[in-house]
């Protein structure tokens, strides 16, 4: 299980930071682009040095960001608007939330 290969400490970072970012989404859903972007780029700032220093010490596999095929949703290697990708991640012809509603 990949739970098991991340240590507790980190686990409780990602763990702290999701709930922070869920409760954030939940008071401004009327926020801005940019907002959310901002909360993006810090849920990636912290989930991403984790995720990386699993992969790099399974050995890691070649190719995108932290060994991902393609990399992260909005790091520039996922395609828009792919599956999992935050509103307002990343950027190309995926939709958008104003094509959403």
């Amino acid at each position: 299980k990949v739970k098991d290969k991340i240590p507790e400490e980190d686990r409780k970072k990602i763990l702290d930071k999701v709930n922070d970012v869920i409760k954030w989404l939940d008071t401004n859903q009327l926020a801005e682009k940019e907002e959310f972007e901002h909360k993006q780029k810090e849920m990636e700032g912290v989930c991403n040095p984790i995720i990386t220093k699993l992969y790099q010490s399974a050995g890691g596999a070649p190719g995108g960001a932290a060994g991902f095929p393609g990399g992260f949703p909005g790091a520039g290697g996922a395609p828009p608007g792919g599956a999992g990708a935050a509103p307002g991640g990343g950027s190309g012809g995926g939709p958008t939330i104003e094509e959403v509603d």
